[in-house]
């Protein structure tokens, strides 16, 4: 009996284990790089001496600094409001009633002891009352600086970055990819996020506050499907 309870404990000790290291790694949004894209070296042409203009690294004196590269850099300023709320009620009911009359033999009902016993009454009712409501709402404003990673062929720019800052208990990261079109860059270089295709934004932590903010393994355990209890 002893051991029979020592391998059930150990089994349960080696599931939350294995569910508390599958637990704590960091959700991956994708295999996407956000390392920042660097720019690719411009084709070394001939120098003329004592010339001033070099064809390499010429640009047009009217063109503005907005990025159009790859590698280039531009701020995307992040105002994410959303909010979302749903409530639903259902209400149904059923009643039924049945009666059979006694039936006649020979023109006589059948009975017993001068009582019908082939009358036959049937009922059921059934009634069902569901309410349910949900809200969410989230908030993220802020600023990121990216980098170009891709030009469309159509014009339009892939663009990915990250930020991270290490505060006193901890790391914050906020990450975002997307795809944004020339013209909805402002003259500042910047872009609001509310204008990025496809995007990709990701908020999190990690350190003291973060893992404070975390249930324990053990917790984890218990609230798993894996768990019997």
């Amino acid at each position: 009996m002893k051991k029979r309870q020592i391998l059930t404990t150990g089994g349960l000790i080696l599931a939350a284990l294995l569910l508390t290291a599958c637990a704590g790694k960091a959700p991956r949004d994708d295999e996407r790089s956000y390392e920042p894209i660097m720019p690719e070296e411009p084709a070394e042409s001939e120098r003329v001496s004592g010339s001033i203009f070099q064809p390499a690294y010429a640009g047009s004196l009217v063109e503005d600094r907005r990025a159009r590269r790859v590698g280039d850099i531009l701020t995307i300023r992040l105002e994410e409001q959303t909010a979302a709320s749903k409530s639903a009620s259902t209400n149904t009911s059923r009643d039924t009633n049945t009666s059979i009359n006694p039936p006649t033999i020979f023109g006589r009902g059948v009975t017993h002891d001068g009582r019908p016993i082939l009358e036959t009454e049937m009922g059921s009712s059934r009634a069902f009352d569901g309410e349910g409501a949900s809200s969410q709402s989230n908030s993220l404003e802020g600023e990121i600086t990216v980098t170009v990673a891709r030009r469309l062929p159509n014009g339009n720019l892939m663009v990915q970055g990250e930020k991270w800052l290490t505060l006193n208990q901890g790391e914050e990261m906020v990450r975002i990819a997307g795809i944004i079109r020339p013209q909805d860059i402002a003259s500042d270089n910047s872009v609001p996020s509310n204008r990025v295709a496809d995007a990709r934004i990701t908020y999190s932590g990690k350190g003291m506050l973060a893992d404070a903010n975390n249930p324990g393994w053990l917790t984890r355990f218990f609230q798993s499907p894996l768990s019997p209890f």
